[in-house]
């Protein structure tokens, strides 16, 4: 039996293989008018889950972002926070463009594309992920994870967008590529098209193979690993 040291002490490798799964499906916000509140997640797109009231005042209202596993609950006597204090808010989105048009052909109200100006944490902008300091624009490199945009509910509770087309080495497993809207399945086609031209030309020639060649580089890319050349 493998035994590892973690900071809470000695871990094997059979009670990593027993770990209960510890899912994130809940997001309670704070909010001043739920009916209000109610009108603008609808108008968003998200789909309604719940809408549970009881004769005492307590209302719960559920609501699930497309393709997320984790959904966004407010009503009342649901939270004691103050309305309008939940900041820093993440969604991530395959092609930013693309979710900031949907947003404002549904009348949102959203930010211009930003990125972080450098490791400053420092500033007068309003803190995010990147620290203090946001600049006009997508990334110029088109990082993934580095260009953002952002939103508020009627009562300020803040959203950010975030652009993520690459994860990190090992947050998702190879053989669990999963995309969870077509627009994102077909983001991926695109930049794997994109990527095999580039491959095509420095072979000279037509790939005979080359859904294969996509297929590898999409779950290559998903999965943080080097991609294919």
């Amino acid at each position: 039996m493998t035994i590892t040291e973690t900071a809470h002490g000695v871990e094997t490798k059979a009670s990593r293989s027993h770990r209960a799964d510890l899912k994130l499906e809940v997001i309670v916000i704070p909010v001043s008018d739920v009916d209000r509140a109610k009108t603008f997640y609808a108008s968003l797109g998200w789909r309604l889950d719940a809408d549970f009231a009881s004769a005492d005042g307590w209302r719960v209202i559920q609501f699930t972002p497309p393709g997320s596993a984790c959904s966004v609950i407010f009503g009342k006597n649901v939270t004691s926070a103050v309305p309008g204090s939940a900041q820093g808010l993440y969604l991530v989105v395959s092609d930013l463009k693309a979710a900031t048009q949907d947003l404002l052909a549904r009348g949102v109200g959203v930010s211009e594309p930003f990125h972080g100006g450098g490791d400053v944490h420092a500033g007068t902008d309003e803190p995010y992920l990147f620290g203090r300091v946001r600049l006009n624009g997508a990334d110029p490199k088109r990082g993934s994870y580095s260009s953002f945009a952002s939103f508020r509910d009627p009562d300020g509770n803040g959203w950010l967008l975030q652009e993520v087309t690459t994860r990190l080495p090992g947050r998702i497993d190879a053989e669990d590529t999963t995309f969870t809207s077509s627009s994102e399945l077909a983001g991926a086609l695109r930049r794997a098209a994109a990527a095999h031209g580039e491959h095509e030309k420095r072979t000279g020639g037509h790939d005979e193979n080359w859904p294969d060649w996509y297929a590898d580089y999409i779950v290559r890319e998903q999965a943080g690993q080097p991609l294919p050349t």
